[in-house]
């Protein structure tokens, strides 16, 4: 019976089942998502695009995974979790089968527009699953595990699609990952256990509703969903527009040399785990507080010329990141109280509006401003918003006090 079961802890190989599972998941689908950014400025070549256009095969990826977030993170609160998991891994597979046949960049937009889409299935649906499989004091480690698997996806995803099209073309890149794809999907579909405290929504369509945009009413909350934007705005926007700073004077770096610089999102793969012992022992916030000063650190750094001082400052821009964004994930999760894979969802869209600006958005910065106005930008945004923050919690603590 379910009242007789017990979530599981950090001792029980369920545990570690369900963490290696979403992690292998996690890693196929970011390897996905980001393995374009690498290839900027390869589709301005071939496709006779600007860099702000070829920046859409990004933003579009993103588009598609907002919409599938509110959609999917609403219908896993009343479907499940574990079958949009493996929907997700099916649903990004396909289109790098598709993609290559077509030497339309509109088409691969469409295309990466409905990828998009099938992957938000995994991250609307993980986060909550999780929290319900996973007693209290065990989530944040799997959690942070989770988070730093997208770190090693995403690493692994810019740094071997950059090193095929280097050697062979960006088709080729695509066709190993979608082969990757369908091994990850074989192993999910065999080994993710079932949910056991998963209980569906029954509450009318209209009241459904209403709890998902119960998070949008809470001031708390949209602090932290302001958060996931700004993060992901700064960080996004370094890479996406670092290759094309890499191949102009003095640098002219290869297209593989590049890809090699994303071997520092290794520090995010560590970085997330720690943050997730530590939580369990010291502030949240003061140890995001620290994340967000060193993702800060770590971007003004690359505004120097030398190539080492470029190298060392993505690595502590990394381990910034994904200290602050790990932390930020596990305290949306542990505050929502109902509607948790809604809540986990709305954070996630945030996340991901962040992206989308990092990747098109920020593309007037780095034409006007160059390389050291979107570093300046990128650095000073999380640094002010953490301010701003603080300014209004504070406010409303003496508004209560009062």
């Amino acid at each position: 019976m379910k009242e007789q079961q017990q979530p599981y802890t950090i001792q029980s190989h369920y545990f570690w089942k369900i963490t290696f599972c979403l992690a292998l998941a996690s890693f196929f689908i970011f390897a996905s998502m980001y393995a374009v950014q690498p290839l900027l400025t390869v589709f301005v070549d071939e496709f006779a695009v600007n860099a702000s256009t070829a920046s859409l095969s990004m933003s579009f990826t993103i588009a598609g995974l907002i919409i599938g977030l509110i959609i999917l993170g609403f219908l896993s609160d009343r479907s499940g979790r574990t079958i949009f998991i493996k929907l997700s891994l099916l649903g990004s597979v396909i289109p790098f089968f598709i993609m290559p046949l077509f030497p339309s960049f509109s088409l691969l937009l469409v295309f990466r527009l409905i990828q998009g889409f099938a992957m938000a299935g995994l991250p609307a649906a993980a986060l909550a699953y999780l929290s319900e499989e996973i007693e209290s004091r065990s989530v944040g480690v799997a959690t942070a595990l989770y988070i730093s698997s997208n770190a090693l996806g995403g690493m692994v995803g810019r740094v071997v699609a950059g090193y095929i099209t280097d050697r062979f073309s960006w088709e080729a890149a695509f066709y190993v990952l979608a082969f990757l794809g369908l091994v990850v999907f074989l192993a999910i579909l065999l080994l993710l256990p079932k949910s056991r405290f998963f209980t569906p929504s029954n509450l009318p369509f209209q009241q459904d509703i209403a709890g998902f945009l119960y998070h949008l009413k809470n001031p708390s909350m949209l602090l932290v969903f302001g958060l996931g934007i700004i993060l992901q705005f700064s960080f996004t926007g370094v890479w996406t527009y670092l290759p094309f700073h890499l191949q102009e004077a003095p640098y002219h770096l290869s297209l593989q040399t590049i890809s090699n610089m994303y071997l520092a999102y290794g520090l995010g793969v560590v970085g997330s785990p720690i943050a997730g012992w530590l939580a369990g022992r010291f502030s949240l916030k003061k140890l995001r507080l620290i994340g967000i000063v060193v993702l800060a650190i770590g971007i003004f750094m690359t505004v120097s010329t030398p190539l080492m001082m470029i190298v060392i400052g993505l690595c502590v821009a990394c381990l910034g990141f994904f200290t602050a964004h790990s932390l930020t994930a596990t305290s949306v999760s542990e505050a929502a109280t109902h509607h948790k894979g809604s809540a986990s969802s709305l954070y996630l869209v945030a996340y991901y509006i962040g992206v989308s600006f990092g990747s098109t958005a920020a593309a007037p910065i780095w034409e006007k401003g160059g390389w050291i106005g979107l570093v300046l930008f990128a650095g000073v945004l999380p640094v002010v918003y953490i301010i701003f923050i603080q300014f209004v919690q504070k406010r409303n603590r003496q508004v209560v006090d009062e």
